[in-house]
């Protein structure tokens, strides 16, 4: 299962003052995600800025 914490696409609202994905997963993949069925999210994407700077070194 993919950590939504340090996913890209999972942001803060202000307004709503709450973290939300902004992937629209579709029917299967919130199911599996809701369900905790082994679950590996295909959108997610690291906000690590510095992940691509430590691979180079």
């Amino acid at each position: 299962m993919t950590n939504c914490d340090s996913c890209v696409n999972y942001v803060y609202d202000d307004e709503d003052e709450t973290y939300y994905c902004e992937v629209d997963l579709d029917q299967d993949e919130m199911y599996k995600f809701l369900t905790g069925a082994n679950f590996a999210c295909p959108y997610y994407r690291n906000d690590d800025e510095y992940e691509v700077v430590r691979h180079q070194i």
